[in-house]
């Protein structure tokens, strides 16, 4: 278990100590070919199969990221509204939505630039509105469908059906909801403090919302249709096939027909998909042994409860890569099923109903902790300070997350995962 140790060691402590290093792709590469290749070597040489297993889950967990980054990277959205607290409140409520149809990635790209462009100039005091967006739209958003975060897509190949994570909608609206008024109350503060100049100067700059690239919303519908229907086919090679096709399909006609002035507008590059590919092919590697020995051992391990499920899945999901960690918590949890449990029957086992819930919440929510807690987190930082915006330190960000997330997951697990 030691390289999926250090894998996930190297991922969060690299880029804050040798960042210039780290944005090359090379290292990334080279970093996860050191550590994955002599695990993926050592493991079939007794089980090849589980090795082949594997390689097929990351070729399609890899083809929906890419599909969904380059068809929402073609959809531009044009305007600049009143920066008022509530359409920014608005603004985050669409991308709630959104994140669930089109990815938490997705979802940022395409909303994080009309959302700064309907602050900036004009108002000084918005350094909370990126930040809340990366709580919301970035993070907890996206736990309704397997589209919306890399751990539910990875828990739907596995044998989740695409509809169970709608049976947490209570616990999403719960967060979502009680996030979005947060916000709409500290925006509101903020739109207070700006001078009376800024209010005129907002309303002469307005323009209305308006999008172009439209037709890329026909690629995300064969998208969804391509998960959601894939398993109607034979399991095995013809079903990751097919919706493997069906998937670059997509994403070659968005790239043939979106003009390439849009996606640069759109500030559109394949680096983010880039890193993600090369990294996810070293967690994919390493992680091989550490699930296949939580799924024989776990029982032993004294997680038991709900809570425990929530609360560990969501501290590595804050500082690791949420996917994996995902996967070694239900690793875990199939070691605890008992006969006549409510479960869901993944490959490897069945999963207790009532861990899988906390697993997945946690997962995908507290990857809103830190900056390294979920991929766009980053991104979102990125195009703010580009645009102007002076965003948290790591530390600073941290405290913004302790402050308002962490006390609002105590509440959540009071209310949902006490049992």
């Amino acid at each position: 278990m030691a390289p999926f140790a250090l894998m996930l060691l190297g991922i969060a402590v690299i880029p804050l100590r040798w960042p210039h290093s780290w944005q090359s792709h090379l290292t990334k590469g080279s970093f996860s070919a050191v550590l994955g290749l002599p695990v993926v070597i050592y493991v079939a040489t007794f089980d090849p199969a589980v090795v082949a297993h594997t390689g097929l889950e990351y070729a399609s967990f890899i083809a929906l990221l890419g599909a969904l980054f380059v068809i929402s990277g073609g959809i531009v959205l044009r305007g600049d509204i009143r920066a008022t607290a509530g359409n920014n409140t608005a603004f985050l409520a669409v991308g709630a939505l959104l994140a669930n149809l089109i990815g938490t990635t997705g979802a940022s790209m395409l909303l994080v630039r009309p959302l700064l462009r309907t602050n900036v100039p004009e108002r000084k005091h918005i350094t909370h509105i990126p930040i809340f967006f990366i709580f919301i739209v970035s993070n907890c958003a996206g736990l309704l469908t397997p589209l919306g975060d890399p751990p539910l897509f990875l828990g739907y190949l596995r044998g989740v059906p695409f509809f169970w994570t709608l049976r947490l909608i209570v616990e999403w609206s719960f967060v979502v909801v009680l996030l979005l008024g947060v916000f709409y109350a500290i925006d509101r503060i903020a739109v207070g403090r700006e001078s009376p100049a800024m209010v005129i100067e907002d309303r002469r700059e307005y323009e209305p919302i308006h999008i172009v690239g439209g037709h890329n919303f026909i690629y995300l519908a064969g998208v969804v249709a391509a998960v959601l229907f894939s398993p109607a086919l034979p399991e095995g090679l013809i079903r990751q096939a097919a919706c493997l096709v069906v998937l670059a399909s997509m994403a070659a006609l968005s790239l043939r027909t979106t003009p390439g002035p849009l996606r640069k507008e759109n500030g559109f590059s394949f680096g983010p998909i880039q890193e993600v590919a090369v990294l996810f092919a070293g967690i994919f590697a390493t992680m091989i042994p550490a699930l296949e020995i939580l799924r024989a051992r776990g029982g032993e391990l004294g997680v038991s409860k709900p809570w425990h499920f929530y609360w560990l899945s969501g501290m590595l999901s804050s500082f690791l890569d949420n996917a994996p960690t995902y996967l070694t918590f239900v690793s875990l949890a199939q070691g605890l099923h008992t006969a006549g449990e409510s479960a869901v029957h993944m490959a490897g086992g069945p999963v207790p109903e009532a861990l899988l819930a906390a697993i997945s919440c946690g997962s995908v929510m507290m990857g809103a902790n830190s900056y390294i807690g979920n991929g766009p987190n980053f991104m979102v930082k990125a195009i703010a300070e580009e645009q102007g915006v002076p965003m948290p330190t790591f530390f600073g960000y941290m405290a913004w997350s302790c402050g308002i997330l962490v006390p609002l997951f105590a509440v959540v697990t009071l209310v949902f995962f006490r049992g």
